[in-house]
């Protein structure tokens, strides 16, 4: 599955060339005379195009992604009815979105060696399977005495999601070209936040809290089958539409990475130097700690609301909905700020510090008695905490180019499911015993320690040194100042080497 195409020397046909070259991105290459390899056979610049399908694939991706993040979340904002349906406590309802972290740790490191090894069609294939399959199974489970099977089904929706939730900043290489890859990037994470949105939204409307026991197993069944049904046509799609790359790369960090023979790439290397990278284990740190904050505030938004606010499920799922809303204009705003400033770790810092900001006024203002004061401090702490969502990512693939981006979000999101876990039964646990305020300050204190963390990160941005090493050669060879037949780079630069 090795693709080689080349511009081979200067005395071909100049439009030939042209046409070839629909639109030369410098990328992301490392072009280094003393590795031929990385180049074509005859040392040249290799020809890229940017496909307009790329935006039916990010968006088709987003759109499962949805369906998959909505069941995070539908069980745990109406905690409450449901502990009343199955006749369990609230401790074991939460276990419905913990599920989707507890399955990703175990599962990420063979996942991430398959999407490296068989690429993203087959991987985007099993993860609208065993979504569908899952949102069938809980098609199944609509009766009091059927806790078991209702697990099950969601066990399934969580093992899929582990075949996607590493998958954006991987599109965004394989089908974007170097000047969108951070907009790419938030368009794919967008779809995740929207489906935690509506499943904020959604399910209190749905399933409203009624005491016949008949009536609500109706309510819940016709959840079930919309989402089995939305599902269901998202498989489909995938199967007719999904595409694994386009014909020819978008960048030339794509070309180089098709002309690599398998034989040379070795998986767990790859993870080795990522956790050498001391740049980058920082970032997995604080990442886990930002991320996990916020698993934690969604599992537990029902039972914090609920506490301050009785009766209010409802709202409780609207605010659910205006945390991600505000996050999701949030990701788009700091992924097409970053496509144009390159500014990474300043943009990282300012908005995680803002996150910590968000949480305390959040804290703060949840007894006051004014439920929209709380919709309005909730968006506010919304806009920045899942806003950071494709901030870790992209600087994640700054900091450890030319490895994987398969491998490194896999990483991030490992870290965030493990500070996911221990956070939200931590925060349970406080919250029970202590109150919402203690177990909101006990959210503050990591964040705190995320902020400072992420300020001694080390700007080490390899992908962009890369990319302006490229666009020189490219520029010297399409001006005639260089006609590419032996080397692109005669001085002794290299590349920075991995940590």
């Amino acid at each position: 599955m090795i693709e080689k195409q080349a511009i081979g020397n200067t005395e071909q046909n100049e439009d030939e060339t042209k046409a070839d070259l629909v639109k030369l991105e410098g990328g992301d290459a490392v072009l280094n005379a003393e590795d031929p390899g990385q180049l074509d056979g005859h040392g040249a610049v290799q020809p890229t195009r940017l496909y307009k399908r790329r935006w039916m694939i990010v968006l088709l991706f987003s759109s499962y992604s949805l369906c998959n993040s909505f069941q995070w979340i539908q069980y745990g904002i109406i905690n409450n009815i449901f502990m009343k349906f199955y006749s369990v406590d609230a401790f074991t309802i939460d276990w419905m979105s913990m599920i989707y972290m507890l399955t990703y740790i175990p599962f990420i490191f063979p996942v991430t060696w398959l999407l490296d090894k068989k690429g993203l069609r087959v991987i985007a294939l099993v993860a609208t399977a065993l979504n569908c399959a899952g949102t069938w199974i809980k098609v199944a489970s609509v009766k009091p005495n059927l806790f078991a099977v209702t697990f099950l089904g969601q066990f399934c929706c969580s093992f899929a999601q582990v075949f996607s939730l590493g998958m954006p900043s991987m599109i965004a290489s394989v089908w974007f070209g170097s000047e969108e890859v951070s907009t790419a990037c938030s368009i794919g994470v967008f779809g995740s936040q929207l489906g935690i949105a509506i499943g904020f939204l959604v399910p209190p409307i749905l399933v409203p809290n009624v005491d016949d026991m008949d009536e609500l197993a109706h309510h819940i069944s016709i959840m079930f089958y919309i989402t089995a049904a939305v599902a269901t046509l998202l498989f489909i799609l995938v199967v007719c539409v999904f595409q694994e790359r386009p014909t020819l790369p978008p960048t030339q960090a794509q070309a180089t990475a098709r002309s690599i023979p398998p034989e040379q790439y070795s998986y767990t290397a790859s993870v080795l130097r990522l956790l050498r990278n001391r740049s980058f284990i920082l970032l997995l740190i604080t990442y886990g700690l930002n991320v996990g904050c916020f698993y934690a505030v969604g599992t537990l938004l029902n039972r914090i609301i609920i506490e301050h606010y009785p009766g209010e499920e409802v709202n409780a799922g609207r605010i659910g909905l205006t945390i991600v809303i505000a996050g999701m204009v949030g990701s788009l705003i700091c992924g097409i700020w970053l496509d144009k400033t390159k500014t990474y770790k300043q943009t990282t810092l300012a908005v995680y510090f803002m996150s910590l900001v968000g949480m305390i006024v959040f804290a703060a203002t949840l007894s006051l008695g004014h439920l929209w004061v709380v919709f309005i401090t909730a968006g506010v702490l919304g806009f920045f905490m899942t806003g950071y969502l494709p901030l870790g990512f992209e600087f994640a693939v700054e900091l450890t180019y030319p490895e994987s981006e398969g491998t490194s979000s896999g990483l991030l999101n490992c870290s965030a499911q493990v500070f996911g876990i221990i956070f939200t039964i931590s925060q349970g646990k406080i919250i029970d015993r202590f109150g919402t305020l203690a177990g909101n300050i006990f959210l503050c204190v990591f964040l705190l320690i995320g902020t400072v963390m992420t300020g001694l990160i080390k700007s080490d941005l390899r992908r962009q040194k890369a990319n302006m090493l490229a666009k020189a050669a490219a520029a010297k060879q399409m001006s005639g100042e260089d006609y590419g037949t032996t080397t692109l780079i005669s001085n002794p630069q290299t590349p920075p080497s991995q940590a």
